[in-house]
């Protein structure tokens, strides 16, 4: 089992920002993949809402720059993507959704024997399929609503109670609904099918405080951010319009979650089994809702936190004492110092005169 660094013990956090910062000397000339794009619609809804200042790619590259790292962003869109790919030294992807966070885009790398920052993988398929992640949930003993899935085709099953519709791939809450009467989950299962042609996850509405858990591989072990309270202030549920606040109307309030010691250890515990159970590295956020009687559930894991200088995952790391530049170098030196794999593969040799596209047809 990993060990585990208590968030409230600074001189230990700081012996690991120390372990982290003499690790990087000498390094400072990494060339670095920084993989961002519009391949799924969360990111594309995020590229064209959000301000430059406010997007993860942003602030990633700051810190690439603080690092004195060499790096450059890759559009995964872009048809000469991977043959560019293969020249980096490591590669730092804040993708979210199909094809970027759900083991695909992290399989390739792994053929490719690039080594990169976040999850491997079949951690990174489960924790984005929500399906997949309830399940596992619910064998590794961590609470969760109640749940069932919908098929496009089949009648749609009301428990004359609210339910929140999901997608089963995808974040930000796109095709996400908040269902209060049966007269609307038809056309709620419609849209999360419509965002995404797979098993629609239609789960019990929990009210409470949403929480979320961030985490963080370090050299000496996980360190589990103080729990955070994320509370809406204007909509129902954290939807995507409240999660992007493009125009910063303060949507959303994030402060340390005041609860009773023994809920705030309880969600800690929770988020680690689920680090343990998927088998998660360098990076994961794990969010819950509390009710007011202090019952926890969780409610989906994320092995691709968004990386913003405000984003719920950077402001736990704060709190902590860790600065967004030493998260990234944390992401780095996991990817760096993780044994590769010892398997017979072809090393691809690509052909700079062809292009992807035309090797594919």
């Amino acid at each position: 089992m990993t060990s585990v660094i208590d968030a409230h013990d600074a001189a230990a956090i700081h012996r690991e920002a120390q372990v982290l910062r003499t690790w990087q000397h000498g390094r400072e000339a990494l060339n670095v993949a920084l993989i961002y794009g519009g391949l799924s619609a969360e990111d594309r809804l995020y590229i064209a809402e959000s301000p430059a200042e406010q997007m993860s790619v942003t602030a990633l590259s700051e810190s690439l720059i603080e690092l004195g790292a060499r790096f450059k962003i890759l559009d995964p869109c872009d048809p000469a993507f991977i043959r560019d790919l293969v020249t980096f030294d490591v590669a730092l992807s804040n993708l979210h959704g199909p094809y970027g966070e759900d083991g695909r885009l992290q399989g390739l790398l792994d053929y490719l024997r690039k080594p990169f920052c976040g999850s491997g993988v079949a951690a990174s398929a489960v924790a984005a399929d929500k399906i997949l992640c309830k399940q596992s949930m619910e064998g590794l003993g961590v609470p969760t609503p109640a749940w069932h899935t919908w098929m496009s085709g089949n009648a749609a099953r009301w428990e004359d109670r609210p339910v929140m519709v999901k997608p089963a791939l995808g974040g930000s809450s796109v095709g996400m609904s908040l269902v209060r009467d049966e007269a609307a989950l038809a056309p709620a299962l419609e849209r999360a099918w419509a965002t995404d042609p797979s098993p629609v996850l239609v789960e019990e509405y929990i009210t409470g405080l949403p929480v979320t858990v961030g985490l963080l591989q370090l050299p000496g072990g996980v360190l589990a951010f103080p729990p955070l309270a994320t509370q809406v202030h204007d909509g129902e549920f954290y939807d995507a319009d409240a999660k992007l606040d493009a125009d910063a109307r303060g949507t959303v309030s994030v402060t340390l979650a005041d609860l009773p010691a023994e809920v705030l250890d309880m969600l800690t515990r929770h988020a680690r089994t689920l680090w343990e159970g998927l088998g998660c590295r360098s990076a994961a956020r794990v969010d819950f809702m509390v009710t007011g009687s202090g019952t926890v559930y969780a409610l989906e894991a994320n092995t691709t936190p968004g990386m913003s200088r405000e984003s719920n995952y950077v402001t736990g790391a704060a709190l902590c004492g860790l600065t967004h530049t030493d998260v990234v170098r944390a992401f780095l030196r996991e990817a760096l110092t993780r044994p590769p794999y010892d398997v017979p593969l072809p090393i691809p040799v690509l052909d700079s005169s062809t292009s992807v596209r035309e090797t594919a047809a």
